[in-house]
């Protein structure tokens, strides 16, 4: 009979390669993990960086999402509590206007303006975590200052006109902000303009132009809250949008452990019959060492 010469070195080539798969599943069963290395699988180690970066802009989008709906909740509350005011001044307007209010009343109802004037003012410099909610995209500057050196007084926009938005990971472009001088000096709709022309119209006990800056006043109460809807839909598509993107990402997390995490019952099984070939490969060779080649034949 024709013997292999290359037995024994087949045996002892197989014993390695053994002694190799057992190592290997032995770490996969220790550490859980069935790709620890790109050389255990190059496909599935790509596409769990592929993954992982995924998860990560899903992770970022919702953490941001959560601290932007915060400044947009502000924005908000701080446009419904300038249509307040803004709704106070024309009441307070109309009374002016009704023909039966003397000089001094007319005064009063100047000075009363003047109050809801410096509270538009005030809530049109709203700060919110350090940064000005009506600059643009200048957060870090006061965005409106009052000159009531001049008769009407005047008012100046510091900011600037940018729009900022922010980018969900499906695509979806949210607005972020509304610059000052879009809300409170547009040029057809000046909340603080008319403010001041209507504290005017009365701060000499006569009624100079009241009745038409009222009817401006009401075109500008109507377009803050025009705007104010704007931002009431940049909060409903952002909740929209966290909501899908920790969704995305608790999925993927799924995928990627399915994908890198070692298969206990599987490995257990694979060990187990790695070690029981090397007990086998271990028994005939031993044998052979024992008495001649031939004897084994």
């Amino acid at each position: 009979m024709r013997v292999d010469p290359f037995y024994v070195s087949n045996l002892a080539n197989a014993l390695n390669q053994t002694q190799s798969t057992q190592q290997q599943l032995s770490t996969e069963l220790a550490s859980g993990l069935r790709v620890s290395q790109i050389g255990d699988d190059p496909v599935a180690a790509a596409q769990n960086v592929q993954l992982l970066n995924n998860i990560q802009e899903d992770d970022s989008f919702t953490q941001t999402s959560t601290l932007t709906q915060g400044r947009l909740q502000v924005t908000d509350s701080t446009l419904g509590d300038v249509v307040t005011q803004l709704n106070q001044a024309i009441s307070l307007a109309a009374q002016a206007n009704n023909g039966t209010l003397d000089a001094s009343d007319l005064k009063a109802i100047s000075s009363q303006i003047a109050g809801v004037r410096d509270e538009v003012l005030s809530l049109a410099n709203t700060s919110y975590q350090g940064q000005y909610l009506f600059g643009g995209s200048d957060t870090g500057t006061t965005p409106f200052t009052l000159d009531t050196s001049t008769t009407p007084a005047t008012v100046t926009y510091n900011g600037d006109s940018d729009v900022t938005s922010l980018v969900s990971p499906t695509g979806q472009s949210i607005q972020l902000n509304l610059p000052g001088n879009q809300v409170f000096t547009s040029a057809t709709a000046s909340v603080l303009g008319t403010l001041n022309s209507l504290v005017a119209d009365y701060a000499g006990g006569t009624n100079a132009g009241g009745a038409a800056d009222t009817a401006s006043l009401n075109t500008a109460l109507n377009f803050v809250s025009q705007q104010r809807v704007t931002i009431d839909n940049s909060i409903t598509r952002l909740t929209a949008a966290s909501g899908v993107a920790t969704e995305q990402s608790t999925q993927l997390t799924g995928v990627q452990t399915d994908l890198m995490q070692a298969n206990v019952a599987t490995i257990s099984t694979q060990l187990a019959l790695a070690e029981s070939q090397q007990t086998g490969l271990i028994a005939v060779i031993s044998s052979l060492g024992q008495g001649s080649l031939f004897d084994k034949l």
